[in-house]
Order: C-alpha cells, then structure tokens, then sequence
C-alpha cells in the first residue's frame, strides 16, 4: 500500500535559496567548502541535496541534515511517481520472523 505524499513539493534548492536570499552564492559556497558552480547547481535546481551536502548545510545554518535529505527525499519520489512504469505485480511472500 503506497503512502500519500505530498503533492509536487517544492525541490529543497528553492528552500535553500529562500535561506540564503541575503548571501551571495559565492560567499555560501565558500563557507559550505564548495564551489559557486555546485551550489548554483543545487539553488537552480539542476542537482539534489546530498547526503555530505546536507551535513554540510546544517553546520553552516543550525539546521537538520535530516531536514533537507526528507525535503530531496519527497521531491523525488514525488517526480517519480509523475514518470510511467510497467504494472509490477506483487510477491506474495511472508515476511521474515524475529
């Protein structure tokens, strides 16, 4: 049985980019230990939150790396939910005892 899930949430560089709106990008990246190009790439969208980059943000914003890898982890399964895929009919297995 599938979970409801949040309808199209909001890719965590849009978030972050609400967070540093008072930083440039240049100054955030050297902070963060990256470059300008890879926070560009986050902030705009073209890349995700990766783990390192999400321990990376909250050291730098007292923020929770769990926080922005729950927010990428949402927006892709959301996005993959949007994609097609063959019917995949289910294993009628037990579930291992403990």
């Amino acid at each position: 049985m599938a979970m409801a899930r949040m309808h199209n949430p909001a890719h965590p560089g849009a978030v972050l980019k609400e967070w540093l709106s008072d930083v440039s990008v240049t100054h955030a990246a050297a902070r963060l230990g990256v470059t300008r190009a890879c926070l560009s790439r986050i902030l705009n969208e073209h890349a995700g939150i990766s783990a390192d980059m999400a321990l990376r943000l909250e050291a730098l914003l007292g923020t929770s790396a769990d926080m922005w890898l729950g927010m990428q982890s949402a927006y892709d399964l959301w996005q993959a939910e949007q994609l097609p895929r063959p019917e995949i009919v289910p294993l009628n297995i037990a579930a291992p005892a403990h």
